[in-house]
């Protein structure tokens, strides 16, 4: 593996660092990262994993094979526009800024280079991220292979089609808040219920994982909800309180909203190149 420069340390970029270095096959010392201004967030991240924080971007992007585009979207232009002298043409450049198009990296950057978009999530850290990604037509089939490489050290890996990254960005890049609020929601029902925190909390973490199991044997899921539900049973109420509430609707509102935001934001950062 090669050496990545993070360019931004925020909560994605340590994400995918603690998977990187936990997965083993990135050593801490191939990783350097660097922010605009906030020098404590480095050493934080630099004593944390033991990569290498770096405050000099240019030094940063001279060392790097690979430079991982990690700042907040609305700090997109201002930061690729620092790298702008210094980036070359065989250098990777991998964004996980959600709602920038390649085209306006490319604009910022003056130049066209292989950049491939991505959109993990944050279970990176654990290395069970969701991730997909999108390449500009100048990404080698080897360049390829790496970022796949490097996606796959953090958790699972699709290759899509650019115009489709709103909609990865709503289910895979959002999704996991989604659950969690469900899961908020199921602990405080618990609690109204009589059931102590802690053993409330194991139970669903237990059920969600379970869950998940399932889901990978490939059964159709609705199927697997009407092998639970009894007629006359405890899952057929409940059930039926979700119908009467739109739980489907809601849930669909959500997503759509998410991938709207997506596109939102890709319509605001879109330049004419």
């Amino acid at each position: 593996m090669k050496h990545i420069g993070f360019i931004g340390a925020g909560s994605m970029a340590e994400a995918m660092i603690k998977g990187l270095v936990k997965s083993g096959a990135v050593k801490p010392g191939q990783i350097v990262v660097t922010n605009h201004s906030n020098r404590a967030r480095l050493m934080e991240l630099q004593g944390a994993y033991g990569i290498r924080a770096e405050a000099d971007t240019r030094k940063v992007v001279n060392m790097s094979d690979t430079i991982v585009l990690a700042m907040k979207p609305k700090d997109a232009e201002a930061g690729i526009s620092e790298i702008r002298p210094y980036v070359r043409k065989d250098q990777l450049v991998v964004s996980i800024l959600a709602g920038i198009p390649i085209d306006t990296i490319q604009h910022y950057a003056g130049q066209q280079l292989p950049v491939v978009r991505a959109m993990p999530n944050t279970s990176a850290s654990i290395q069970k991220s969701a991730t997909a990604f999108a390449a500009s037509p100048l990404v080698t089939e080897a360049q390829i292979r790496e970022v796949t490489g490097l996606f796959q050290t953090i958790g699972s890996v699709t290759a899509v089609e650019e115009s489709d990254l709103d909609a990865v960005t709503a289910v895979a890049g959002s999704g996991p808040a989604f659950v969690y609020r469900f899961v908020e929601a199921l602990q405080s029902s618990a609690g109204e219920l009589g059931l102590d925190e802690s053993t409330a909390k194991q139970l669903i973490i237990d059920m969600m994982s379970g869950a998940a199991k399932m889901l990978e044997t490939g059964m159709d899921p609705s199927l697997m909800r009407k092998e639970i539900t009894s007629p006359g049973g405890t899952t057929e109420a409940g059930l039926r309180v979700l119908e009467a509430r739109q739980f489907e609707k809601a849930v669909a509102d959500c997503v759509k909203e998410a991938a709207k935001r997506s596109r939102e934001i890709r319509d605001q950062f879109a330049v004419n190149v």
